[in-house]
């Protein structure tokens, strides 16, 4: 009977053991979820403050009366409109700068056989 106990109670300690790991594994696990979770919310609370910020910015006077003068193209008395055309049209307009290769003169064999021949 003493044998039998003492079988039982080595199986409920190596039970308890297996089950205690096991729980020490998932806190672990739960522990870097939790870290994960912290780096996402300050992710979201540097991307909130930059999107506040770009709202601060965007219903600024100065900035909607850009938009204004961009859009429908107002100008201010004294004030000229500049429209560029097309970025290809302005490389067809530009002028080409020619390519300079640096070449060796001929040696010197060549020069003879140019003069021989």
């Amino acid at each position: 009977m003493k044998k039998i106990l003492g079988i039982a109670t080595w199986f409920l300690i190596v039970f308890l053991l297996i089950s205690t790991v096991k729980n020490l594994q998932k806190v672990a696990g739960i522990r870097s979820a939790v870290q994960a979770e912290k780096a996402k919310v300050e992710k979201m609370k540097e991307d909130n403050a930059a999107l506040q910020a770009q709202i601060a910015q965007i219903q600024s006077p100065e900035f909607i009366e850009g938009q204004i003068r961009n859009k429908l193209g107002l100008v201010k008395p004294g004030e000229a409109i500049v429209v560029l055309p097309d970025v290809d049209i302005l490389r067809k307009l530009a002028p080409q700068i020619p390519v300079e290769t640096d070449a060796l003169p001929d040696p010197n064999w060549k020069k003879w056989e140019k003069l021989f021949i």
